[in-house]
């Protein structure tokens, strides 16, 4: 039974598509959203084909779904830098009031058994919240206190949109990568449980996704076809980045 594991999408319908499309060649027949379908430029037509897939999708919610329905409630957190206010409100705006109870509905976490896998524990940081921050260069020592104690064979996280696969004590800690914003090479990032952890990194035209972004209102529209899917943040600049904040 083949688990196709998405995380981090951030709006980005043509990416998703894509991923899609290789998930069902692949013979995936369940699908695992690990938060982070908002906020982005085609978020809400994201949600959509989530849920209008023929393949049963559980979803669960990350800090961007959490930041995009406090600001359509009115209480945008003040921790949300300036450059990505304007964003996050768009999306909020833009939410439908059935997407608020279907997005308040996603738990934090998710556990699965997983045919020849194991105990699996989704996440979207990590087990603890939803904003904690850590990398391949985070000392094992630090990271023992949250994931050694689990007792599952696998955790699946995101949040940092950059892949690895690492052993911390006892449990392997898998990153699916980002679908949508990745900070590696421009693809589209996902994980694929077939019996073992396969990684993988989907190709798609960039040119016609950037133009269809564009094309959209999102206000950081152009940036993101630019930034995130035309090209990408380098991932050893990232996780030196990264590793200034994590764990806080």
């Amino acid at each position: 039974m083949p688990l196709a594991v998405l995380y981090d999408i951030h709006g980005n319908l043509p990416a998703l598509e894509a991923v899609l499309d290789e998930a069902r060649l692949a013979g995936a027949d369940e699908i695992v959203v690990g938060g982070d379908v908002f906020p982005g430029p085609m978020a809400n037509q994201c949600l959509d084909l989530l849920r209008a897939t023929s393949l049963p999708v559980c979803f669960i919610r990350g800090n961007g779904d959490r930041e995009v329905l406090a600001a359509r409630a009115g209480a945008m957190s003040p921790e949300i830098p300036e450059q990505f206010r304007p964003a996050i409100q768009w999306n909020a705006d833009q939410l439908r009031a059935q997407d608020v109870e279907i997005i308040r509905s996603w738990p934090l976490t998710l556990q699965r058994s997983v045919e020849r896998v194991g105990d699996v524990l989704f996440c979207h940081a990590t087990p603890r919240n939803d904003t904690e921050i850590f990398t391949t260069a985070t000392a094992e020592a630090k990271l023992l206190p949250i994931f050694d104690t689990l007792d599952v064979d696998l955790v699946v996280c995101g949040h940092t949109h950059i892949q690895f696969d690492r052993v911390i004590g006892r449990t392997r800690v898998v990153n699916a990568g980002s679908v949508g914003m990745p900070f590696q090479d421009p693809a589209a990032y996902w994980l694929l449980l077939d019996g073992r952890v396969d990684l993988r990194a989907t190709k798609y035209d960039l040119p016609a996704a950037a133009s269809r972004v564009r094309q959209t209102a999102y206000p950081q529209a152009e940036h993101f076809a630019a930034n995130n899917i035309l090209s990408a943040p380098n991932a050893t600049a990232m996780i030196e980045a990264l590793s200034k904040a994590e764990l806080t």
